[in-house]
C-alpha cells in the first residue's frame, strides 16, 4: 500500500501560492500604505503613491528572481486599483476593500465547487500532478478533496472575510494592515497543514493515494 503521508498536496500547493516569499511580497504594499498614511498625517495621496511605488518595486524584484511577468503585472495592477479606490472614496480603509471582496468571492467559489463535485483543491492538485481530471473518476478522491476544500472555505477565506469585514466596517486602518500580514502566510500554512490531514484521513484504508486515482470498474 502506498504511504499516504507522502501523498499530501503540501508542496505543490505551496509552489502554486508562491511560497512564504510570495506572501511576504504581497504584504509589503499594504504595510507601506499604512506606514506612510500614519507618518504623513493620514494623507491618502501620499500613502497611495508609496504603496504603488512599493508594488512596482516588488514586481521588478519578482521579475529579477525569475517570477512570471503576468504575476508581477497582476500584483501591481491590484495595488494600483486598491490605491485608486481609496483615493476616490477618501477613506483609507477602502485600500483593503479589494482584499475583502476577493476573499468573499473565493469563499463562494470554493463552496460552490464542492457542491457541484468539482472541489477546487482537487482541480489545483490534479493540474499540478499532471492528472488533469482523472481524479474525478475516483469517488473517494472527490469526497476527500471536497472535505479538505471546506478547510479552505471556513479556515481561510471565511476567517479573512470576518476579520477584514469587521475592521473595514470599523475604519481601523492600522489593524487592517496588521491583519493583512497575519492572515497571509501564517494562515495559509495552517490551512495547508489542516487540509492535508483532512484529505489524508478522508481516504479509505488501502487507497493508493493522490498520485494514483482509482479508475471505475467497467
Amino acid at each position: 500500500m502506498t504511504d499516504q503521508s507522502t501523498e499530501t498536496p503540501d508542496l505543490p500547493l505551496r509552489d502554486l501560492l508562491g511560497g512564504r516569499g510570495g506572501a511576504v511580497d504581497a504584504s509589503i504594499p499594504p504595510a507601506v500604505f499604512v506606514i506612510v498614511w500614519l507618518v504623513s498625517s493620514r494623507s491618502i495621496g501620499w500613502a497611495a503613491a508609496a504603496a504603488i511605488t512599493a508594488g512596482v518595486a516588488v514586481g521588478v524584484w519578482r521579475l529579477f528572481r525569475g517570477r512570471k511577468v503576468t504575476a508581477s503585472v497582476a500584483s501591481v495592477a491590484a495595488v494600483s486599483l486598491a490605491a485608486f479606490i481609496a483615493l476616490q472614496t477618501g477613506r483609507a480603509e477602502d485600500f483593503f476593500l479589494i482584499q475583502l471582496l476577493s476573499n468573499v468571492a473565493s469563499a463562494l467559489a470554493w463552496a460552490l465547487s464542492i457542491l457541484i463535485r468539482w472541489p477546487l483543491l482537487g482541480v489545483v492538485v490534479g493540474i499540478l500532478l499532471g492528472q488533469r481530471t482523472r481524479w474525478r473518476r475516483d469517488a473517494d478522491l472527490v469526497r476527500a478533496y471536497g472535505n479538505a476544500s471546506w478547510v479552505w472555505v471556513l479556515g481561510q477565506y471565511t476567517v479573512r472575510v470576518l476579520v477584514f469585514g469587521a475592521l473595514w466596517w470599523s475604519g481601523w486602518v492600522v489593524a487592517l494592515g496588521v491583519a493583512r500580514v497575519v492572515l497571509s502566510w501564517p494562515l495559509v500554512a495552517a490551512t495547508l497543514a489542516v487540509s492535508a490531514v483532512v484529505l489524508r484521513r478522508s481516504l479509505p484504508e488501502g487507497h493508493p493515494g493522490l498520485r494514483h486515482p482509482r479508475q471505475p470498474a467497467h
